[in-house]
């Protein structure tokens, strides 16, 4: 748990405008600074399932938090990831993957198709 005067400073230096406190930026970093918290607790104290528990639901939402700004804000995503040195790998929705995996079927087989006019 964050106290007061470092979760200040996170957010006087993660914030979009005068008065933020809640922007998806902000609570990205509150909940960095929290997972680096609870994994070096869980380094002295590996049988703490309680706080692993906790890590694991902090890590998803930053997470689903990351994914969100991705789509919504590109520009500040990429800022907070540099800021943050947070390591994220999108992992595209299956909806979308199926798209792709559809669409490479069909451009494989327009070149096929071609090939065969060729010979």
């Amino acid at each position: 748990m964050l106290n007061k005067t470092v979760k200040n400073k996170i957010i006087t230096k993660f914030k979009t405008h005068e008065t933020d406190t809640g922007s998806s930026e902000v609570q990205i970093a509150i909940l960095t600074h929290e997972v680096n918290e609870l994994s070096k607790h869980l380094k002295t104290h590996r049988k703490d399932f309680s706080s692993r528990r906790g890590l694991i639901k902090k890590v998803s939402q930053r997470r689903r938090l990351l994914h969100y700004l991705e789509r919504e804000n590109k520009a500040s995503f990429e800022k907070i990831i540099q800021e943050l040195k947070i390591r994220y790998k999108n992992k595209m929705p299956a909806i979308l993957k199926e798209e792709n995996d559809v669409r490479e079927e069909e451009s494989v087989d327009t070149h096929s198709d071609e090939e065969e006019t060729t010979e």
